[in-house]
């Protein structure tokens, strides 16, 4: 289920946790409102706020070991490969170009639809959504929505951080003096807002494309895929609504069949 904790992302994920609890103990360090409730004797929001850090460094390292839907074998993925039946074969129109079993020219393994050889991992994955260098993992069928939890959390995390950081400002008469006492929560609070306003723009676009039923590969790289070139600008053959979207992505387990939903009566086929 986990990839080697010790493998290739071994230094952004080193890097990536010492920045987080760094950052916290400035935090508790300066003089902002976690350090005076702590004094205070007052550790409620002290506690939750060091209790949703760590949940943020633990969805972080699921997220980033977790095995994100690799093909391994046809043998245990039969089940996935281009499972049309003769009934849904017989309402594909004779004039359409129909989909053929496709094989990774990398791996020589047969690739269930939607599914994408990545290059970096050098494995095929299901639901291939992107390889992102943050956790040094790919996106895929199986983490893909505890990787949208991950940036809920850690969106969560960098917004209460930053209010945090503007608790702790000092008053100085000048300018120099005010930047040589706030330089570090200065530095903190701008790193803060970067991180926030890029994570706030992932989870918007992962949450845009998922109410679609898309996934961010086949958005960029739609002229590209056999299944989704000859669709129309507009037109998703997996798009069942925005709320049965949500929902199978949220709240529906196990893999799909998506040559199933592709082929389903009322749809087009390619």
């Amino acid at each position: 289920m986990f990839k080697n904790v010790f493998g290739s992302g071994f230094l952004v994920r080193t890097a990536h946790v010492v920045l987080t609890w760094i950052i916290t103990l400035i935090l508790f360090l300066y003089d902002t409102e976690l350090r005076k409730q702590e004094e205070t004797g007052q550790l409620l929001q002290p506690v939750l706020f060091v209790l949703l850090v760590l949940l943020s460094v633990l969805l972080y390292f699921a997220v980033s070991l977790m095995d994100p839907g690799f093909i391994l074998s046809e043998e245990n993925d039969l089940q996935f490969t281009l499972g049309v039946t003769e009934e849904q074969q017989d309402m594909i129109p004779p004039s359409t170009k129909s989909l053929r079993q496709r094989r990774c020219g990398h791996c020589l393994l047969q690739q269930p639809m939607r599914s994408k050889h990545c290059q970096t991992c050098q494995h095929c994955v299901r639901r291939y959504d992107h390889h992102c260098p943050w956790i040094e993992n790919c996106v895929g069928e199986r983490n893909h929505r505890w990787f949208v939890l991950y940036l809920a959390v850690q969106l969560l995390v960098l917004l209460w951080g930053l209010h945090i950081t503007w608790t702790g400002f000092s008053y100085a008469p000048s300018w120099s003096l005010w930047l040589r006492s706030n330089g570090v929560l200065l530095t903190v609070c701008a790193l803060l807002a970067l991180l926030a306003l890029i994570v706030l723009l992932l989870l918007g676009s992962h949450l845009y494309l998922i109410s679609m039923n898309i996934t961010t590969w086949e958005f960029m790289s739609r002229h590209r895929i056999s299944y989704l070139k000859h669709c129309g600008a507009d037109e998703n053959p997996f798009d069942r609504g925005a709320s049965p979207n949500l929902w199978g992505f949220f709240c529906e387990w196990g893999s799909v069949v998506w040559e199933q939903v592709y082929f389903r009566e009322g749809n087009d086929p390619v």
